[in-house]
């Protein structure tokens, strides 16, 4: 199998880390070798955060390279948009549609763009947009938007439902297992 990578980018306190960690449990599970990177930025301000997911039968780095990205996973509306130069011609961006202003927007120095989704649409980008804090917030927690995501990741790949949920039940601690859960599946069913 060719190398396949995965960008997972957001704002710090996301949970970024976490899925980054839950796929490569999961990819290591299907017998692939994996890379995982982390990139922090200023994560425990609110800054832009970057994660890496590097797998196949043989993965000689972890960083992935400007149009290289089979996957952009956004957690956050700008962030898909920021990282688009990543994204691989016939990529997919699978995004959440929360949008969390960053320090210029906040200062009143700069706007937050307007019709993110479109605008990367009308590049041609194969965009897969939702709202994830809602579905976490269904689910039981908007600490789970995290899970969402990979929930409609799953949907991307040919990996049983199960072995996501093995790795999920792998990474996440027992009591917030449940919330997870079912996190995952209203991601991977998209409502």
């Amino acid at each position: 199998m060719e190398t396949k990578n995965i960008m997972i980018v957001g704002v710090g306190g996301q949970g970024s880390l976490l899925a980054s960690k839950l796929l490569g449990h999961l990819f290591l599970s299907q017998g692939m070798d994996v890379k995982v990177s982390e990139v922090h930025g200023m994560s425990q301000r609110g800054g832009s955060v970057v994660t890496y997911v590097r797998f196949g039968d043989r993965v000689y780095s972890p960083v992935i390279d400007q149009g290289e990205a089979d996957f952009i996973v956004s957690f956050e509306l700008l962030e898909a948009a920021r990282w688009l130069p990543w994204l691989k011609k016939g990529g997919r961006i699978v995004t959440n549609t929360q949008q969390i202003d960053p320090m210029p927007v906040i200062t009143g120095v700069a706007e937050y763009p307007q019709e993110l989704v479109e605008k990367m649409k009308s590049l041609g980008v194969e965009v897969d947009a939702m709202d994830c804090l809602s579905l976490a917030e269904k689910a039981g927690s908007v600490k789970a938007v995290n899970i969402v995501l990979l929930g409609r990741l799953s949907q991307y790949f040919d990996i049983p439902e199960e072995s996501w949920i093995a790795s999920l039940t792998a990474n996440v601690p027992e009591k917030l297992l449940d919330i997870n859960k079912k996190a995952f599946a209203l991601g991977r069913e998209g409502a």
